[in-house]
């Protein structure tokens, strides 16, 4: 293998964007022999069980993406395949897809397992990481009913610093090891003047918050520019560079028939009818046998990124080939990430009714998770339906900013409880007291009761869906939240006492 991890890192490309106005998540990799327990460690980070979020087939099959929050900042964090460890080169003995996440990566996880000890291949990884200059952080895995202290101690030798143990299995340890390894990263919380902030105190050892990522619009509703971010994402050689052509109406970005030609996140100003926008064109996402250069192996972080920072998200699908794997994991992300959402069926020229009706079928059949979303079929090569993406894109960001209030939302819940009563719990029914609204983009409804932690999958979605409809809402995900107790925070003490 040619590659070395400082060539990757030189042949990247620097982001267009002014760095004040896009500040990219930090990325965390996690790195050791098999069976450490990186996977383990992934799925509580991003509190999964599948991987789904970002779980490319045949690309993450080395590689899996995810995303977490530890206090106040966002990360993206990459689960790798293992190491042999068994050469002074790196390169010779380190899966390629490993490789480019430790390339890719801002922090480097590297896990050992407790159990096993130190081992010769440990010692080989760690030389190999040291020398590729990046911020490494030793995690003793498999901690778990032994004494941590007298298991990390062997680990020193390495001089990698002072090993931080866990037992990922357990959920054991998790924040301690965040708070020492991440901590050059976060930034200090951001506290929002408003109708509340309590909703996202629930988190879990990891630090997480359920109310997903803080942003600069999250109670506010607008970005500090006044500017819609619109990331347009899907496949490469879907067509996204012609569509963002086609939007400014002059050749702002690269278009050749060669999927993989746009290289990085290119983010574009753009006015029109008195509204403002910024126009992230992104690479496309494909699967690994077909993705040669390393290079464009970068751009699954930038797109993700990309969708991170989005205000709304045009998902593009090409009406000539079948929907795949990759396009509903790609849209999964965009719903984890809460951005608001409208696709574009695109390539729709040319084709008879027979194959029309084939694909709004296969649209119906795949992508009913995604309903709320307005779907439009275009042809970006000749312009046919684009214009009306501009009010669909305006619909959709006026939806997960709009600001409601907490009389409104308990008036809702009053009525959605009146429709359809929770269920009952040992003989006694959930009780959901009033709700508020805790964030926007996407909008989150945090709703108060007792016994919320039985309210079954099954009566969230039907809230959920409640609330959309009643709201007239369009374009994004809402997230409901739950939060047990009977205190109001917006009554004040007296209140509270005249109450009892």
């Amino acid at each position: 293998m040619t590659d070395t991890i400082d060539e990757m890192i030189d042949d990247t490309i620097v982001d267009t964007l002014d760095p004040e106005d896009y500040i990219p998540e930090p990325v965390v990799a996690l790195v050791g022999r098999p069976n450490v327990g990186k996977s383990t460690l992934f799925n509580v980070l991003t509190r999964s069980r599948d991987a789904l979020v970002a779980d490319y087939p045949g690309l993450t099959r080395d590689r899996k993406y995810g995303r977490f929050q530890f206090k106040a900042t966002d990360f993206i964090v990459i689960d790798t395949g293992g190491l042999s460890g068994e050469s002074e080169e790196l390169d010779s003995h380190m899966e390629r897809q490993t490789l480019l996440a430790v390339a890719e990566s801002d922090i480097i996880l590297f896990m050992v397992d407790g159990r096993d000890g130190l081992t010769p291949a440990d010692e080989g990884i760690a030389e190999s990481l040291r020398r590729t200059g990046k911020n490494v952080s030793l995690v003793v895995n498999k901690t778990d009913g032994l004494d941590s202290r007298t298991v990390a101690s062997e680990f020193y030798s390495l001089g990698l610093g002072e090993p931080l143990a866990i037992a990922a299995s357990q959920n054991r340890g998790i924040q301690q090891m965040l708070a020492g390894a991440v901590k050059d990263f976060v930034v200090e919380q951001v506290v929002h003047s408003g109708e509340d902030t309590d909703g996202d105190e629930q988190g879990d050892d990891t630090g997480n918050h359920t109310g997903g990522p803080a942003r600069d619009d999250e109670f506010s509703g607008k970005n500090k520019d006044g500017r819609i971010k619109v990331a347009i994402v899907g496949r490469p050689n879907v067509g996204k560079s012609t569509l963002v052509n086609r939007f400014l109406g002059e050749e702002r970005v690269v278009v050749f028939d060669m999927p993989g030609t746009t290289r990085d996140s290119v983010f574009i100003p753009f006015d029109r009818d008195g509204k403002k926008y910024t126009f992230i064109d992104t690479a496309g996402v494909r699967r690994k046998r077909a993705v040669h250069e390393a290079i464009e192996k970068f751009s699954v972080i930038k797109s993700m990124q990309a969708i991170e920072r989005a205000n709304v998200v045009i998902m593009m699908i090409d009406a000539r080939t079948e929907i795949a794997d990759q396009d509903l994991h790609l849209i999964g992300y965009v719903l984890e990430a809460g951005r608001a959402l409208v696709l574009a069926i695109n390539k729709w020229d040319g084709m008879d009714d027979y194959q029309k009706e084939l694909i709004h079928k296969g649209l119906d059949k795949q992508l009913p998770f995604v309903r709320f979303a307005e779907t439009f079929f275009i042809s970006a090569l000749h312009g046919s339906s684009v214009g009306k993406l501009y009010d669909a894109i305006n619909r959709a960001y006026d939806s997960a900013t709009k600001k409601y209030s907490t009389s409104d939302l308990t008036r809702l819940l009053e009525k959605a409880v009146q429709s359809h009563q929770p269920p009952l719990v040992n003989g006694h029914r959930i009780k959901l007291r009033y709700a508020h609204q805790g964030g926007m983009n996407p909008p989150r409804i945090i709703v108060h009761g007792n016994q919320i932690n039985k309210v079954p999958a099954v009566y969230k979605r039907y809230l959920t869906n409640f609330f959309r409809k009643e709201l007239k809402s369009v374009g994004t995900p809402i997230k409901i939240e739950f939060k047990g107790g009977d205190s109001n925070p917006f009554l004040s003490s007296k209140k509270k006492k005249s109450r009892r």
